[in-house]
């Protein structure tokens, strides 16, 4: 493995900004809203504390609570492989996947840590198109989703350059 410096361990204090971040947000929400306060934010954005003990889109959430300690094992076994590859990556070659594995590193982390301390994740921006809502999620469900997207884009730049590689031979 190589060293922080020139690895993608370089990118890990993003994961902890964002756990940082998140956790602040959340506990700045849980303090000032009660449950299901709704804040109009913009014609299609409302802030509103809920409560999530499944995982996304609500998926096990009204399962006994086995779920709880699935997703904290989830959180630890894939953050930790996440990390153990971030180590492997040489951090100015794999600039843009380091990040991405940093941003779901941090996402993971963040919603296990409410899992973990009150059994449930907190969720608070919500979006919504008239009548048509998506579901709540927060600063830790972003950082996942960016980071997959992120993943995404790298594989495809990934898959351009072998092409063009394979073209110029």
């Amino acid at each position: 493995m190589s060293n922080a410096s020139t690895s993608g361990w370089r990118w890990l204090p993003l994961s902890a900004g964002v756990i940082v971040a998140d956790q602040l947000v959340k506990a700045w929400i849980v303090h000032h809203f009660s449950l299901f306060e709704r804040v109009h934010v913009l014609p299609v954005l409302d802030i509103i504390l809920t409560y999530n003990r499944g995982a996304a889109f609500s998926f096990l959430s009204d399962a006994s609570g086995w779920q709880r300690w699935l997703f904290v094992i989830l959180a630890l076994g894939v953050s930790t492989a996440l990390i153990i590859w971030m180590g492997r990556l040489r951090a100015r070659v794999h600039t843009l996947l380091s990040c991405a594995l940093a941003l779901i590193v941090g996402g993971a982390l963040g919603n296990m840590i409410d899992r973990l301390t009150t059994g449930r994740v907190v969720d608070f921006i919500h979006v919504h198109w008239g009548r048509h809502y998506f579901p709540a999620f927060n600063i830790a469900d972003s950082a996942i989703t960016i980071g997959a997207a992120l993943l995404l884009l790298d594989a495809w730049r990934e898959v351009r350059a072998a092409r063009k590689v394979v073209v110029r031979a």
